[in-house]
């Protein structure tokens, strides 16, 4: 009796944490599954915000971005990122005219055409597609052409959430493989999107990515230390409770491809946990023949203690043996969650980094985008309005007392001519202001004094101590944070008065904006789709700075950024022309 219950103790005992170890990886491979989804919408939201900071995206700026993810290996089950484009019926010709005349051969893209071919009231058009792959069928694709994505598409625009089918779709560079698509809407940002009618006006197109669930669910199993271990994913029928054991809805991947979609064995060990993906429930399925989450040893167990039940004099060492068996499982599965602790830190710490250079280059390329801009528009249309209005003036003086009328329509002429040269100034200013290239403080007055033209509100700057030099993308950042809090403050302040005041404070360089308006709703800085909050903080992070924002209500707004201010890069000027 003492053997048999030993016996019974024993295999139950081994059976206990066969089957904890076995449920622990499970919701390991559940949480890796979910953190590798998490990744996917982090990127699309990262792209969403991309398309967003630069409406006028070209397909070399697209892969330049899409390059820069390197996809490959930060985000290895991306299969595709691209953007679709909203085009109302009657504009379809004049757009179909200006993708044909940029469609860029040498990235892969080929002839654009909208597919499926007929009319339809709008259209919801794939332009930009990277990388490429087998995928160019879907280049000029209309998203919009099958309703039930038509209906989503509209859903998604209406609320500004992701959108999915659900569905899964064949990869083109693996067809036995399974796809999940996930999309965003991207909207104009200079334009509210408060309500449902401002969100329709402010629509642009969405941004998507697909990604492989193979890959995702094979990255989430590297770790798994029984190899045995069976994996199906299914996509659940919406409105049906899942199964314990049993699988209902859409087979997305079996680990074990020579028994895909067959049940297991009853002498398997079975377990199920959900995985939610944007809204939908999927439902992993678990399952190991028994031998597998046992050691060779661990069959012998239980006739050892029934043995020691048997031999009195071995009773204290069978004893002692279970005891010492017990602490060292105990502390190596201390061990192995102290490990899993620490990577699983890592990995969030390495999730954020990426985030945080992921903002930086697409800060960067907008940057760099608007200098190309400015100087090519200073360079090519400014030198040629320049010289069209000397010949202008030449015409003019020439006709003064021979042809008046021809006099007073080359006036005309000169004068037209002048206004578009303003234009054209404030076109590069408004991209960026050449007098930045003079200062931070030059570039505080200039913005100051354009605010008090515009808005009318009273604004005072103090600068006791003489802004110090510092570097181009300091300067820049400082000068846009002055921008978004200025746009702020007209827009929502309803403000009366505004200072503003740049300090040097030993190594670093204070800015306050403070306004005497109606201060911050609750709710403002995570308001969906406002980013300008969001965008300031973000700024001085990336700077190694800090922004601070106080708001009472009725009480007025003061924000508040420092920066270091360490060193000095001088950049080049776009041009005299723009002064």
């Amino acid at each position: 009796m003492v053997g048999a219950g030993f016996y019974a103790w024993m295999a139950n005992s081994l059976e206990s944490e066969a089957l904890d170890r076995f449920r622990n990886q499970a919701r390991s491979i559940q949480y890796n599954i979910a953190g590798g989804i998490k990744a996917c919408t982090d990127v699309l939201r990262g792209a969403a915000s991309h398309f967003q900071a630069s409406e006028e995206m070209s397909p070399q700026s697209f892969h330049r971005y899409v390059r820069g993810l390197d996809i490959p290996h930060n985000f290895p089950s991306i299969a595709t990122i691209n953007f679709a484009q909203y085009v109302p019926d009657e504009r379809r010709a004049t757009f179909e005219y200006q993708m044909r005349s940029a469609t860029v051969r040498e990235l892969g893209y080929p002839e654009f055409r909208i597919s499926p071919s007929g009319q339809r009231p709008d259209y919801t058009v794939i332009t930009l597609l990277e990388p490429m792959y087998g995928a160019k069928g879907k280049f000029g694709y209309d998203l919009a052409s099958r309703p039930a994505v038509a209906r989503a598409l509209e859903l998604a625009r209406d609320t500004g959430a992701i959108s999915t089918s659900g569905l899964p779709v064949q990869l083109p560079e693996a067809p036995t493989q399974f796809g999940m698509p996930l999309r965003l809407p991207v909207y104009r940002a200079d334009m509210p999107v408060d309500t449902v009618a401002d969100r329709r006006a402010a629509y642009m197109g969405s941004v998507g990515i697909g990604f492989s669930v193979p890959r995702l669910v094979e990255a989430a199993m590297v770790d798994t230390p029984v190899r045995e271990v069976r994996v199906r994913l299914y996509s659940t029928v919406a409105g049906t409770p899942p199964n314990g054991t049993q699988p209902n809805g859409h087979l997305l991947f079996d680990s074990t491809e020579s028994a895909a979609g067959q049940a297991p064995p009853d002498d398997h060990v079975q377990l199920s946990l959900p995985v939610n993906y944007n809204g939908r429930l999927w439902q992993v399925y678990f399952d190991a023949p028994r031998g597998a989450l046992f050691s060779s040893f661990d069959a012998y167990l239980p006739w050892l203690a029934a043995l020691v039940g048997f031999v009195s004099t071995l009773l204290m060492y069978a004893l002692f043996h279970a005891q010492v068996s017990s602490r060292r499982r105990a502390l190596q599965m201390a061990r192995d969650m102290t490990r899993e602790l620490r990577d699983s830190q890592a990995k969030l710490q390495l999730s954020h980094q990426r985030l945080r250079r992921l903002a930086a280059h697409a800060e960067q390329i907008k940057e760099e985008e608007r200098k190309r801009i400015a100087r090519e528009i200073h360079d090519d249309l400014g030198q040629n309005l320049l010289a069209l209005r000397i010949e202008a003036d030449i015409l003019a003086s020439r006709t003064a007392l021979r042809h008046p009328r021809l006099h007073s329509r080359a006036t005309a002429t000169l004068k037209q001519i002048d206004e578009t040269i303003r234009s054209v100034r404030n076109i590069i200013n408004d991209l960026r202001p050449n007098v930045l290239d003079l200062g931070l403080s030059a570039a505080v007055e200039w913005q100051i004094t354009q605010f008090r033209k515009r808005s009318g509100i009273e604004c005072d700057v103090l600068d006791p101590d003489g802004t110090p030099d510092v570097d181009d993308r300091c300067a820049v950042a400082l000068f846009r944070v002055l921008q978004e809090s200025l746009s702020n403050i007209q827009q929502h302040a309803r403000a009366t008065h505004v200072r503003v005041e740049l300090r040097q404070l030993g190594g670093t360089l204070r800015m306050v904006i403070a306004d005497n308006g109606i201060g911050l709703h609750d709710g403002s800085r995570n308001k969906n789709g406002s980013f300008g909050l969001v965008g300031i903080e973000e700024r001085m992070s990336l700077l190694g700075g800090d922004c601070s924002i106080v708001s009472r209500p009725h009480g007025g707004t003061t924000v508040t950024v420092t920066v270091p201010v360490a060193w000095r890069a001088a950049q080049p000027a776009v041009g005299v022309f723009a002064n």
